[in-house]
């Protein structure tokens, strides 16, 4: 579950800090503020990366 939240906050945060950074020099394809989306993007990424690196899904009981 850790791992597909950590996906999508990648996924995510990889796209909104291309539109970000699109938006910032010149072509903004969406309403919102460039800047904004510069910054989520990046808190969103590396929020992602990070728990893809260093969280591990374990299961609910383990078996010892």
């Amino acid at each position: 579950m850790i791992r597909i939240l950590a996906f999508i906050l990648t996924i995510g945060g990889t796209i909104a800090l291309i539109l970000g950074v699109l938006g910032l020099f010149g072509n903004n394809f969406v309403t919102l503020s460039p800047w904004a989306l510069t910054i989520l993007g990046g808190v969103f990424f590396i929020a992602g990366v990070s728990m893809l690196k260093y969280r591990k899904d374990e299961p609910a009981n383990p078996i010892e």
